[in-house]
């Protein structure tokens, strides 16, 4: 693994590099360069590459999920492409259906006791390391990550670049689904939907426990309008936040939360759609004035893409950062929320 130069310019213009932020960055290249030869991946780091996969693919411990979702103007679907191409082994996570039922918001957080059935119902247990992957090279996953370790599993990782780089890299897929496999993906489904209902689950082999600093409601962002006290970073593209191009879900408004901060989550990406250096990371987050020192709050349309700033964050040394669940979608839709559409100031 070639291991990119990390600098870091001091001057007095700039005097947030400070000490301790430089350690925790440049900690987390060293973990991204050791990843690539242990058997253990780092927890200090979001993501582990298709050679590390593919190296650790048989490790007892090792469980791999293909979290793929698209937005429903894609017009794909994500169970059948995983039951034409997957990695070996891989499980199917339902995005859309391992959520909070009692809400028209799509793929909402669900309830930790919902959540540890859906998880033990796919054979998910606490002692798993899990690398979860989609068909896009980072996206949904990112969610599926997140989600994780809002329940208090932090021995999580997106697999960097996904599927295309893994099926780039030479490696093999499965052309076909396991019966067992797909009556996995059905059990979780059903086993949501029987907690919501009230109904008796099968064996819980995954303990859920709640992180809640990890994710906001609508009033906690509220709050924060007035309170400043988490930098609001959002995902969507910079015409969504401006208000310049229509929301893609009907009766949604255009614009963003007063005070918040655009950083699209193509930005954390390069052009094989995998995450970014840390230092070209930082970058991207100085240039709009957010400062790694402070806290951060992300959001997008709907809490997926949120998520891949958090991820981009985590690989900073920023392991603390909320999503806002509902994001745009929930606010947006709101006729009582304040909404701007200035292009928001990076001083």
């Amino acid at each position: 693994m070639i291991l990119r130069q990390f600098q870091v310019t001091l001057s007095p213009s700039k005097l947030g590099y400070r000490a301790s932020r430089v350690s925790r960055v440049f900690s987390s290249v060293l973990n991204m360069s050791k990843a690539g030869y242990s058997s253990r991946a780092s927890t200090s780091d979001s993501v582990v590459s298709v050679q590390w996969l593919h190296a650790n693919l048989k490790e007892p411990d090792t469980k791999v999920l293909d979290a793929s979702w698209y937005m429903p103007d894609e017009k794909r679907n994500p169970l059948q492409e995983y039951q034409v191409a997957h990695t070996p082994g891989a499980l199917f996570f339902d995005v859309d259906g391992i959520s909070d039922q009692t809400t028209n918001l799509p793929h909402m957080l669900p309830s930790e006791q919902a959540f540890a059935a859906a998880v033990s119902a796919l054979g998910v247990e606490n002692k798993d390391s899990l690398v979860v992957y989609d068909g896009k090279g980072i996206f949904s996953a990112a969610r599926v990550w997140w989600m994780f370790r809002v329940f208090g599993h932090d021995r999580v990782w997106v697999l960097d670049g996904g599927l295309p780089k893994w099926r780039a890299s030479g490696f093999d897929v499965e052309s076909s689904a396991s019966s067992d496999a797909i009556l996995k993906a059905s059990a979780a489904t059903e086993a949501i939907q029987k907690v919501y209902q009230g109904q008796a689950v099968g064996p819980i082999t995954f303990e859920a426990k709640f992180q809640p600093h990890l994710v906001w409601s609508l009033a906690q962002v509220w709050k924060n309008i007035e309170d400043k006290t988490y930098q609001h970073v959002d995902a969507r593209s910079k015409a969504r936040f401006d208000g310049t191009a229509a929301e893609p879900r009907k009766g949604i408004r255009s614009g963003h939360v007063p005070g918040s901060k655009c950083i699209p989550f193509g930005q954390m990406l390069d052009e094989s759609q995998s995450l970014l250096p840390a230092d070209d990371l930082l970058k991207r987050f100085e240039q709009e004035g957010i400062s790694i020192d402070k806290p951060v709050v992300t959001s997008c349309g709907t809490g997926v893409t949120a998520c891949i700033l958090a991820l981009g964050l985590h690989r900073l040394g920023k392991s603390d950062v909320a999503v806002y669940d509902g994001s745009w979608t929930e606010w947006g839709a709101n006729p009582d929320t304040p909404v701007d559409t200035q292009p928001a100031s990076t001083t």
